[in-house]
């Protein structure tokens, strides 16, 4: 079966109002930028199918339920450092710099764990007042434009001067990692889906890139600060396992990684604010809703929809048999509305989370030892952000319903949000 790309076919909804698409279709159709803006139709229909779907593409299987996937995750049986093999087949790897991402045990661990100081509680906490005052400079000046691209004006400057400063980069320099990002970010997506101009921009973005953090890591070996490349480069410096190719792919990965899916994220938050404006009464009601807001947003538009396991070993999954190389394709975004596990799936409910509500667990992060390691930033940032929207309400109309969407898969989310955003006005005036 091969992949079809191109406008969305227009099918013709059920009397019962679900639409009728086969299951090869739904298959190919996840694959399709024409689907972007609502993909979900198609992850209904493969999940009603079964567990395991044949997948367009190398041969593999689709995983659609959260069970099936959430066993997976966590299942030694299941390698993620087989990613670019079942998706960049033609890939030397130096393209694609993403270090403990498409790794396992025992590298993956060593080098997970030097990361994961930069996210404690305490660094994170500590990092709060910046992306307070962030944030309220962001929506001010949102609020004064009037009509602005909530992804340039927010969704992207939020997330990436919080994770380059953490990182030590110089505000001179975010409009050029930036730039690199975004097109590693779309090299990310499989080699198959990509034009030759995506991929030679993902090769010339990673040269620049980490060309850009070999220098920036010489400099903070000689004067270092208060950032993670200088204490990765101590580390390094100080002979605790750390290659000099691994701290430059780390880098790299915590800066795509650290902002990419967050302005996603961001994004989608004003979208769904907008679309459900019974929840953005229920945040102005109870700021508190904020932080279990974030998990529900997390759910129900997941940033990252699928990632790759190979099986490195003959195994099986609930009856489904794998012999060791079979590869998967797990549908992140589809889990999360399982209507087996999730109760009213369809439905964005900020109140999912709240007040020690026993809902299952979202993938939104991922699971097991691959669990996002930058939780905390994002948890912090939305937050954040949530909260000030919830003090301030201001109200904001979409100029385009659906927004035009970025063709990036792995990674999806909105290119261009415009709305008219104006400060709330008391109904008494």
């Amino acid at each position: 079966m091969d992949i079809v790309t191109g406008p969305a076919p227009a099918i013709a909804p059920t009397p019962g109002g679900t639409t009728k698409i086969t299951v090869e279709q739904a298959a190919g159709n996840i694959f399709d930028p024409a689907w972007h803006h609502d993909t979900f139709p198609n992850y209904r229909v493969l999940r009603e199918a079964g567990p395991f779907v044949p997948a367009p593409l190398g041969g593999m299987r689709l995983v659609t339920r959260y069970r099936e996937i959430d066993a997976i995750l966590q299942d030694p049986a299941w390698s993620h450092a087989e990613e670019r093999d079942l998706m960049h087949p033609d890939s030397d790897g130096s393209d694609l710099p993403t270090s403990f991402l498409w790794m396992e045990p025992p590298d993956h661990t060593r080098i997970r764990k030097l990361v994961s100081k930069a996210f404690s509680a305490r660094r994170i906490e500590a990092m709060r007042v910046r992306a307070r005052e962030l944030v309220t400079e962001l929506v001010d000046a949102a609020i004064v434009a009037g009509e602005v691209d909530l992804v340039e004006a927010i969704a992207y400057p939020l997330p990436l001067t919080m994770v380059a400063e953490l990182m030590g980069v110089p505000s001179a320099d975010h409009a050029a990692v930036r730039s690199w990002s975004y097109g590693l970010a779309r090299g990310l997506d499989p080699d198959i889906l990509l034009t030759a101009a995506e991929v030679d921009n993902r090769q010339r973005s990673a040269r620049a890139i980490r060309e850009y953090f070999t220098e920036l890591t010489a400099r903070r070996r000689a004067e270092p600060a208060d950032d993670l490349v200088s204490a990765l480069a101590l580390a390094e410096a100080e002979g605790d396992r750390l290659s000099s190719d691994e701290m430059l792919a780390t880098l790299v990965v915590l800066l795509v990684a650290g902002h990419e899916t967050t302005v996603s994220l961001i994004s989608s938050t004003f979208l769904n604010l907008i679309r459900h404006p019974d929840q953005y009464a229920a945040l102005r009601a109870d700021p508190e809703l904020a932080g279990p807001a974030v998990d529900e947003l997390m759910r129900y538009s997941t940033p990252s929809h699928l990632t790759t396991r190979r099986a490195v070993r003959d195994t099986e999954v609930s009856g489904e048999r794998f012999t060791e190389g079979d590869g998967v394709i797990i549908l992140l975004a589809g889990a999360n509305r399982d209507g087996d596990v999730f109760a009213d799936p369809e439905r964005l409910d900020f109140t999912r989370y709240a007040g020690g509500a026993r809902a299952p667990r979202h993938l939104g992060f991922g699971r097991g030892h691959h669990y996002c390691v930058g939780a905390p930033m994002v948890r912090l940032e939305v937050e954040l952000l949530l909260r000030e929207l919830a003090r301030r309400g201001p109200r904001m109309i979409a100029l385009a319903d659906p927004p035009p969407y970025r063709p990036n898969l792995i990674v999806r989310g909105i290119q261009e949000l415009r709305v008219r955003m104006h400060a709330d006005v008391p109904a008494s005036l």
